[in-house]
């Protein structure tokens, strides 16, 4: 494994918040991320309270389905936005078994900075988790320069 920037104790040490309706799925996430080493978890099955806890929780990643009832993945990806300051870096991974290339494009525009279909391989989202997270990092550092 090529060496990283950020040790990865730091990056295990960071809070994930996963939102999807099916409790399977937050399940397995859980599961994936606990077996990576994460501690700081936090798992939403409501989409309803989903702005709150996004606001409450402060979380260094998000991990979003985004065919969820009364409150989708898109209007969340929309009121995470208004939450944010503009020079904030705050990554959000959709996993969604929604695969078409307008709620890939959508979800992108509307601030998602990755995209995985389910179902998925746990170990490219458990990479990909690790990435989006060091890159959250390295932005910090940047801008406390």
């Amino acid at each position: 494994m090529p060496s990283r920037l950020i040790e990865t104790a730091e990056i295990l040490s960071r809070r994930i918040l996963a939102i999807d309706d099916e409790e399977a799925n937050v399940l397995l996430l859980r599961s994936v991320l606990e077996r990576e080493g994460y501690r700081d978890i936090h798992t939403l099955t409501d989409p309803t309270a989903a702005a709150a806890a996004y606001s409450d929780l402060a979380p260094d990643i998000v991990l979003l389905d985004l065919m969820m009832p009364q409150v989708d993945g898109f209007q969340l990806l929309e009121a995470f936005a208004r939450h944010d300051r503009a020079d904030e870096y705050r990554p959000i991974l959709v996993l969604t078994a929604d695969t078409t290339l307008h709620a890939r494009r959508r979800a992108l525009a509307l601030g998602a900075k990755d995209f995985v279909s389910k179902p998925f391989d746990v170990i490219e989202v458990a990479l990909r988790i690790s990435n989006l997270l060091e890159t959250r990092i390295l932005y910090e550092r940047i801008k406390g320069q």
